[in-house]
């Protein structure tokens, strides 16, 4: 493991905060690329937050302060974003393995998973598969069963990423643009649109056994029209009915661009309910 501006290694974390852990940041060697990560260590209950699609470990900044020092807190950057390096893949089930990778590069056994957006498609994704590894999920304003991809909607994203090819490149060294290219940005939000298929995203929304909240946000979201955005949000009334491991922990009044910035105490909470949970029945 490469590492910059790194502390001593670690020992392995417990979920019980048994053992402490030395803050860490540097990169951990995945596959073809290195993934920038950072953890603040401490013998609490470990949280890995799961960025948005094109987003950086920054943005989970209020939810770590609200949150404080009786957590131990891990972000990284995904593929090609923040400090993390280029990669060959930059596919779904990649970002799901990268959850994986992290994890056992920081001794981390079982973890509370927070994702935002596109990181809540792999944070579910992971507590489906993980159970045993999930303390509990955070799901914000992402992951829902819905059919919104259609032919004509893939045109659509391929057109808006072609316009905004231009100033792509401008943006990069500023962290607010990935490293990929404009067809490689619209490729993996299609793809996104695939796995929210209900016939994708239902069966494994079904299938978590940990205790899964979500919090949702309010209006629309980057790239959607009129009520679009709300309207696949309702697909989670479904998703409760079918599993009573997953509950709406809140509705929230900013939309989906600023719900990390501006209701972080919504998002604090609903961690604090999933860890409590799993700790009743241990």
């Amino acid at each position: 493991m490469t590492t910059t501006n790194s502390t001593s290694s670690t020992t392995a974390s417990s979920t019980t905060g048994s053992s402490t852990t030395a803050p860490w940041t540097g990169l951990v060697p995945v596959d073809d690329t290195a993934l920038a990560v950072t953890d603040t260590g401490g013998s609490g209950v470990p949280i890995l937050y799961l960025n948005g699609q094109f987003a950086t470990q920054g943005y989970w900044r209020r939810p770590i302060a609200e949150l404080g020092p009786d957590w131990r807190h891990i972000t990284f950057d995904e593929r090609a974003r923040g400090k993390s390096k280029r990669s060959a893949d930059y596919s779904f089930e990649t970002a799901v393995r990268d959850v994986d990778a992290v994890l056992a590069a920081r001794g981390v056994d079982r973890a509370v998973l927070v994702g935002w957006s596109y990181g809540a498609f792999v944070g579910a994704h992971w507590a489906s598969r993980n159970p045993d590894r999930t303390i509990g999920a955070v799901l914000v304003d992402g992951a829902f069963p819905y059919d919104w991809l259609d032919e004509a909607m893939e045109q659509r994203i391929r057109k808006l990423f072609r316009r905004m090819g231009w100033f792509l490149p401008l943006l990069r060294p500023t962290g607010l643009a990935p490293r990929m290219s404009a067809a490689q940005q619209a490729e993996s939000n299609i793809e996104v649109g695939r796995i929210s298929r209900e016939r994708e995203l239902g069966p494994v929304l079904d299938s978590i056994t940990v205790p899964a909240r979500y919090v949702v946000a309010s209006g629309t979201s980057f790239g959607s029209k009129g009520d679009e955005q709300e309207r696949i949000r309702t697909s989670l009334a479904a998703v409760t009915e079918r599993n009573p491991n997953i509950e709406v922990s809140a509705k929230v009044e900013s939309n989906h661009g600023a719900i990390l910035r501006k209701d972080y105490r919504a998002i604090a909470a609903a961690v604090r309910e999933v860890a409590a949970l799993d700790a009743a029945v241990r």
